[in-house]
């Protein structure tokens, strides 16, 4: 699991690293500019923003993550990096306005989140296990406040948004882990309504998830 990086792992770090960046630093500062340019609200731009980055960032990193490393060194290098990083504009009232809001820490969650879930995936060799809650976290919940966003204009849990990330969590669930997977989506997608303080989504969606699909697996094999 820790193990010596290769130099492709390294390389494979600093290309997603960048590409994260990328994403972060300039392409949702470009698109929070163009929002308010179109008198989008600011707090409306915001949330764009972070599912956006929840999507292109959290879900395309973690779906090349089984294709390119082989152990969890580097990945671990790039989540705590990226958690520093986006927790200290925060500790320094210097908040990277364009994603971030003074109300909580919530991408610093996802990144933990994120990070957590592929470290327990490394530890059992099977990967796959953390990118399907993953996934479910980045890209359903993105779906998710992508249409709320859209319908209601503010941060809302407003029901049609779990029906939107059950349409993309059951179906990708079951294509990658069959029946457990699509379960798991489907609770997945039901969680996603709650909080708890500083217990967001970020934390509920993916940890539902995993302790989902291993229950249904065990009781499937059993």
């Amino acid at each position: 699991m820790f193990t010596v990086p290769t130099a492709e792992e390294v390389l494979y770090t600093v290309v997603l690293m960048m590409w994260v960046l990328f994403v972060a630093m300039i392409l949702t500062k470009w698109t929070y500019d163009f929002m308010r340019s179109r008198e989008v609200n600011h707090h409306v731009a915001v949330y764009y923003n972070r599912k956006f980055i929840h999507v292109l960032a959290g879900g395309v990193v973690a779906i090349l993550v089984p294709y390119l490393f082989k152990s969890y060194t580097m990945i671990g290098v790039m989540v705590a990096a990226l958690a520093i990083g986006n927790l200290l504009p925060h500790r320094r009232g210097k908040l990277l306005y364009w994603y971030q809001v003074k109300e909580n820490m919530y991408e610093v969650n996802f990144i933990i989140m994120w990070g957590l879930l592929m470290l327990i995936g490394f530890l059992i060799n099977d990967v796959w296990l953390a990118v399907v809650p993953i996934m479910f976290m980045a890209v359903g919940d993105g779906i998710t406040g992508l249409v709320r966003n859209f319908l209601h204009r503010k941060r809302t849990k407003a029901f049609v948004g779990n029906i939107a990330m059950m349409g993309f969590c059951v179906p990708y669930g079951y294509v990658i882990l069959g029946l457990p997977g699509a379960l798991a989506g489907f609770l997945a997608s039901l969680v996603e309504r709650f909080e708890f303080g500083v217990v967001d989504d970020n934390v509920l969606v993916p940890i539902t998830a995993l302790v989902a699909i291993l229950a249904l697996r065990a009781l499937m094999s059993g």
